[in-house]
């Protein structure tokens, strides 16, 4: 049975493991893609192992997981996708025989005896790979990071990062240790990889809507995908959840922690990872009422107060037969940026054009923001040169977690409350058999702790 990682006051010393370090790759010469061949930062490549080959593992088989793999093998042309695991055996069938088939299809070597399911299969591919991909349903993310790093394995672990306080606690805690031990850690806030978002943000930092007031982001939408099986059609509580895992709050940690959190990243962005003092919000479960959607909310409105009286609005829902709209703005005292349409209005007017970046060597409008986080983590690690991004990560889901919570109880909270809450959503065992929900929270009642 696993178990979560007690939250350490001080970073622990792991040993590293017996054999050849996993983050010594450097001064070889295999490509690292688009970004490693342009950059003026990467050194001369050694290698793993007297290798070029740089072994990867995915732990979580669903679509995302099968992408940020082709992903990754497409980054570099030394990466070999070579273990891989799900807690459900069709789910990584499925997702070998696309890989397979694919593009990449050639860097795929996962034979039958490293193909691993169950909750503990996830140490059988960090056990044997330089870097693991981590894209499980985010409950799982702080153990199978604090896991990796004391194996001494790079990672890139998927979006967001915890689901409650204690978890978000832990994963900063690895987050610090994989500093410690120079290891790469990219995460996958898919939204700051995009050539002209970034430019957008580039010329708000350089003062085009003068100073900072507000920030507008929406994550307006119809939904994901409904349940795919039924309580009948699987043999416990556990295994019904985990089929269906986005629908409960302690596996996705509910659809604004979930999917909305890339808009409060670009919040987080704007301001610079620096923390709003306190936060209130509402919401409820007005569309989505039927027992199969678990215990998951599908609206929220949400404000952020930060020093200085600026304010950051987040809006987001889940209804059907409504108009998407997912959109971010950045209101300033001389101009307002349209973050995803890559325009300033007011005194500075300005907007992207993907022509002149393209003439520049940046790629242009088309490069693909999920292919940029692999390129660069990749050229990263070639370099001798870890990126680790994930306490920046970390920042932006407390912001989703406390605009949680703040709806759902109704109350008033902090950054430091939120971070240092007891409230822990893990489940009693991991293992298939029954699992009481929680019920859906009702402001007023549900009590924060």
């Amino acid at each position: 049975m696993i178990e979560r990682p007690a939250p350490q006051s001080s970073e622990p010393s792991f040993d590293r493991p017996a054999g050849t370090s996993r983050r010594g790759f450097l001064k070889g010469t295999a490509g690292a893609g688009a970004i490693a061949a342009a950059s003026p930062l990467v050194a001369p490549m050694v290698h793993a192992a007297g290798s070029d080959v740089i072994k990867v593992g995915l732990v979580g088989c669903g679509g995302r997981g099968s992408g940020a793999a082709e992903q990754a093998l497409t980054a570099d042309s030394g990466a070999r996708l070579v273990a891989m695991a799900d807690v459900f055996t069709d789910r990584l069938t499925d997702a070998l025989s696309a890989l397979k088939s694919s593009d990449v299809g050639a860097k795929v070597d996962v034979p039958k005896d490293r193909q691993y399911d169950g909750f503990e299969g996830f140490k059988h591919v960090i056990d044997q790979v330089d870097l693991v991909l981590l894209t499980t349903p985010p409950h799982f993310r702080p153990i199978q990071l604090t896991y990796a790093v004391s194996k001494g394995v790079n990672t890139f672990v998927e979006k967001p990062m915890a689901v409650d306080g204690p978890g978000l606690r832990t994963f900063i805690q690895a987050c610090k240790d994989a500093k410690a031990k120079n290891l790469s850690l990219v995460n996958g806030f898919c939204w700051r990889y995009d050539g002209p978002r970034r430019e957008t943000m580039k010329q708000v930092f350089d003062g085009k809507i003068g100073k900072i007031k507000a920030i507008e982001t929406t994550y307006n939408s119809q939904g994901v995908w409904d349940p795919r099986k039924t309580r009948e059609q699987c043999g416990s509580d556990m295994e019904y959840q985990l089929r269906n895992w986005y629908y409960y709050s302690w596996l996705s940690g509910d659809h604004i922690v979930e999917q909305a959190v890339h808009g409060i990243d670009t919040m987080n962005w704007v301001m610079q990872d620096k923390l709003p003092v306190r936060c209130w919000g509402v919401g409820g479960r007005q569309v989505r009422t039927d027992p199969k959607y678990g215990n998951i909310w599908d609206h929220f409105s949400v404000v952020y107060e930060y020093p200085e009286g600026v304010r950051g609005y987040h809006h987001c829902r889940h209804w059907v037969n409504t108009p998407n709209q997912v959109k971010d703005y950045i209101l300033g005292t001389t101009g307002t940026a349209d973050v995803f349409g890559n325009a300033i209005t007011g005194e500075n007017k300005w907007r992207y054009r993907a022509a002149r970046e393209r003439a520049s060597g940046n790629g242009g409008a088309h490069s693909d923001m999920y292919q940029v986080e692999h390129d660069e983590m990749f050229a990263a690690i070639r370099a001798g040169k870890p990126t680790n991004n994930g306490e920046q990560a970390a920042t932006s889901t407390l912001l989703a977690i406390m605009g949680r919570d703040a709806a759902y109880t109704g109350q008033v909270l902090t950054p430091d409350q939120v971070l240092n809450s007891k409230t822990d959503l893990s489940p009693a065992k991991y293992e298939f058999g029954p699992n009481p929900v929680p019920p859906v929270p009702v402001p007023g009642v549900t009590k924060f702790a």
